[in-house]
């Protein structure tokens, strides 16, 4: 996935609830071919959660047989991607000679760290076949020290990630520290991620040990504080208040957050970084063809201009 600035306004729902500092509603986008994006992270008010400095939620969408998801190579530098599928499947290779088939509740992980190429297409059968997408993809924005490391990918299937089943409710760990259990992802920087379903009626307690959290409703509806919030959302809450949601219907959520990073993160296109002027290189290098190449892959994403 690819981002770019816009000038629209950004908007957000009005809160009661004194431990809710911002509550943002993504701005919907269409990439074509009907599929939706909705974008929670960069906002106007608020640049990250922890280092959660990018959040997009793609789809539900079908695709129809021979039509799919073709992202053509790109670059990244100071950042780590997660892409997080609900539906569907998404074929990854990168200029590391990484290639992954990506599944439903597997964590994929790619630290660009000072430079990495990549790109995401429907896998062959999926597109001969037809397939429906639902997944989230996010950006980690890497800590000072950390913004040059050398690029690397984890993956971990879904049986491998710690699944806490409790009365009304399941959690997938895929990062980090939830409810006790910790992901086997190696991070550079203290954050946590963790998918929570649950059925109408149930109490769910967010750990306030995390310096930043928030909560992205993917669907369903909670309450909080004797207010109603329906998916999409993301609600960013203050550290260290004791935050429990009760689900009004059906929900699926991302419980999100981590430290905060020493400072404030420049943004473009794909590029994050500390330095204005790291990024003005990395424009010239993928420009001129100095990030290394994804194998086989013969088209890429130019440069905007």
């Amino acid at each position: 996935m690819s981002w770019l600035p816009d000038n629209e306004p950004v908007l957000g729902d009005v809160k009661s609830c004194d431990a809710l500092e911002l509550v943002i509603v993504p701005r919907t986008r269409d990439l074509g071919d009907g599929f939706a994006v909705r974008r929670a992270l960069p906002h106007g008010k608020r640049q990250m959660v922890g280092p959660f400095i990018f959040f997009d939620h793609f789809g539900p969408v079908q695709f129809m047989s021979g039509k799919g998801m073709d992202v053509r190579p790109h670059p990244h530098i100071g950042l780590a991607t997660v892409t997080y599928l609900f539906d569907g499947s998404i074929m990854h290779r990168d200029s590391e000679g990484n290639i992954q088939q990506i599944e439903p509740g597997a964590m994929n992980l790619m630290t660009a760290g000072r430079g990495i190429a990549h790109s995401e297409r429907t896998p062959d059968l999926q597109r001969q076949q037809g397939q429906k997408m639902l997944g989230l993809q996010s950006w980690i924005a890497l800590p000072e020290g950390k913004e040059e490391i050398a690029p690397s990918f984890q993956h971990y299937a879904a049986p491998d990630l710690p699944l806490i089943a409790e009365r009304g409710f399941t959690a997938r760990v895929i990062a980090g520290t939830s409810f006790g259990i910790s992901s086997p992802v190696t991070m550079v920087s203290p954050w946590f991620y963790t998918e929570v379903t649950a059925e109408t009626g149930v109490s769910v307690p967010l750990d306030p040990d995390h310096e930043e959290r928030a909560i992205y409703l993917v669907d369903g509806e909670v309450e909080i504080a004797g207010d109603r919030y329906e998916g999409p959302r993301l609600l960013i809450f203050r550290p260290g208040d004791r935050i429990t949601v009760k689900t009004t219907l059906p929900t699926r959520m991302m419980f999100l957050g981590g430290d905060a990073l020493e400072g404030p993160r420049h943004i473009w296109w794909n590029f994050v970084s500390s330095s204005k002027e790291r990024i003005e290189q990395a424009k010239q290098d993928w420009k001129t063809g100095r990030f290394a190449h994804v194998p086989n892959e013969h088209e890429f994403i130019p440069l905007p201009e």
